[in-house]
């Protein structure tokens, strides 16, 4: 498929993966919710996300360990859920903003921004992301936000390189953004290096200049 101009939407196949809004619920689960997220958010902050127990949530909270659980299930459940907002944010303008990250640019270079972008995300984000994605293992690869990131990917790395097979190659880009090896090597590489090195392999991918 053809770019789109700067602003449209590139794929149907991604508007249909796009994280939609949290379903419509009763105003009092609203607020529950929303106080779960909020105590979560603090505590995980304060304290970091292991350290936290799903009793200290509901605790502060205050709101019973049983709704705590029904809603959420676990604190990889609350994890997913405090992604939630900021992985929509990133797919809207991948979808709808301007390139290189949104459409517009040649395939090469969006996927170069995409890799940045999304080293930003989850080195910002890396405690959490850890837990969503581990817990259980392999959780990372049955989230429908890691099904938006591999098909974006497998679509634009088709364009760059016809008949290569797009859908292993975009796991290949995304298996050094997971959470897993990003802690493991945090000690040796950041952000900085982490986008260094993957801008390298995406130009030897594609054929694009390596990001500066």
């Amino acid at each position: 498929m053809a770019e789109t101009g700067t602003g449209g939407p590139e794929s149907p196949e991604l508007l249909s993966l796009l994280a939609g809004a949290p379903p419509r619920e009763r105003a009092d689960a609203a607020r529950n919710r929303e106080k779960v997220l909020a105590a979560a958010a603090k505590l995980f902050r304060e304290r970091g996300v292991a350290a936290v127990s799903m009793d200290a949530i509901a605790a502060e909270a205050g709101v019973g360990k049983g709704t705590l659980f029904r809603r959420f299930g676990d604190k990889s459940g609350l994890a997913v859920a405090l992604l939630d907002e900021r992985e929509r944010e990133l797919q809207e303008r991948v979808i709808y903003g301007p390139p290189p990250l949104g459409p517009g640019a040649p395939p090469g270079e969006r996927i170069q921004a995409f890799v940045a972008a999304y080293a930003d995300y989850l080195f910002g984000h890396l405690d959490l992301l850890l837990v969503s994605e581990t817990a259980p293992p392999g959780a990372r690869y049955r989230i429908g936000a890691y099904r938006f990131w591999h098909r974006h990917l497998a679509i634009l790395l088709g364009r760059a390189r016809p008949g290569c097979d797009a859908g292993y190659l975009a796991h290949a880009v995304l298996a050094p953004l997971a959470a897993e090896v990003a802690t493991a090597l945090r000690e040796e590489c950041d952000v900085a290096r982490t986008v260094a090195g993957l801008g390298d392999l995406v130009a030897a991918l594609t054929g694009s200049d390596p990001i500066l």
